[in-house]
């Protein structure tokens, strides 16, 4: 699963020499750009599971494998450069709270879409990689001053911490895009498509071939996975808006093997809790690599990785409080 964050509103660019490795399947980039007044803090961590090479990979731009990873390092150049390209303005749609959003936002939107258009035209491109049966999902936030931007494609997950009187609640900010939701069915199904649980994980919906039994993918829209793109599966991501509060503290973005054992609750705790804001993506993968050997003792651990960014100075939770 391949998971990416930006906050610069300048353009991103390549930048050899500003990378940081903590890692082979993380970048965190860092750009001179100038200000624009928001906090910069953040931290994100892989954990490989138990099943392989760890598919997952991420990226944090601030101020499954060759997949993945393709992905992380692309798509963000993608997402600027189609941004600047775009000219034309598709009528402007509501935010989730209702107020009509700028039009930097709508072209943000339609950078995002056209984005991952292009980043999976350029994977079916490579001709010495077989991404029939290969690929991988992402989850996207650009912050602009106070507003989100969040595009998803598949099950990766974004979720806002946020403060209230009763202490930290965890608002998701996407939709875990699954065969088993309706509309994403009756779209497979249209084009021939099958969606159908195996009887031993009756509770998860995977994607099969018209008439095979293969691959079972269990995630309805995704970069690669040619084998089903004639049958369903999409590369256009969701696009949300949101507006930031003050009581809004962190945003973090996770692959699907975190939020297969912790719910989204737990991980706003789990991050507000955590001794820095450098060590909360290592706490979450660290919990959520327990929470399989517990809940799962005879399963392989999925891959786990968490991108976290602080909007705020972390702060011991018994020292914060709502505005009002």
């Amino acid at each position: 699963m391949g998971i990416c964050i930006s906050i610069a509103s300048s353009e991103i660019h390549d930048q050899a020499e500003d990378q940081h490795h903590f890692h082979e399947n993380v970048l965190y980039l860092t750009e001179t750009i100038p200000s624009i007044g928001t906090h910069t803090h953040g931290s994100l961590y892989s954990k490989q599971g138990t099943k392989g090479l760890n598919q997952d990979a991420a990226i944090l731009y601030q101020n499954g494998h060759i997949v993945s990873n393709m992905v992380r390092n692309r798509l963000p150049s993608l997402l600027v450069s189609q941004k600047y390209g775009v000219a034309k303005l598709e009528p402007t749609p509501e935010s989730d709270n209702g107020r009509r959003p700028r039009k930097d936002l709508v072209k943000w939107k339609q950078a995002c879409v056209s984005a991952f258009k292009v980043m999976d035209k350029e994977i079916k491109l490579q001709h010495n990689l077989d991404c029939s049966t290969s690929g991988t999902t992402a989850v996207v936030v650009v912050r602009q001053g106070e507003d989100l931007v969040i595009a998803n494609l598949g099950d990766s997950r974004a979720v806002l911490g946020t403060m209230t009187e009763k202490g930290i609640k965890a608002v998701q900010l996407t939709t875990d895009l699954k065969p088993g939701l309706p509309s994403e069915a009756e779209r497979i199904r249209n084009c021939k498509g099958r969606v159908l649980a195996l009887k031993e994980e009756p509770h998860i919906p995977r994607v099969w071939l018209p008439h095979e039994d293969s691959p079972g993918l269990a995630m309805s829209r995704a970069f690669g996975d040619f084998l089903l793109k004639d049958h369903g599966l999409i590369a256009v991501p969701d696009v949300f808006y949101h507006r930031l509060s003050p009581n809004d503290h962190f945003i973090v973005l996770a692959t699907d093997g975190v939020w297969d054992v912790l719910n989204n609750d737990q991980v706003a705790s789990i991050v507000m809790e955590a001794e820095s804001e450098q060590e909360a993506a290592r706490t979450v993968a660290e919990a959520a690599t327990a929470s399989w050997k517990r809940k799962f003792p005879s399963s392989k651990v999925d891959d786990c990785t968490v991108v976290c960014l602080f909007l705020q100075d972390k702060q011991h939770p018994n020292s914060l409080a709502p505005e009002t």
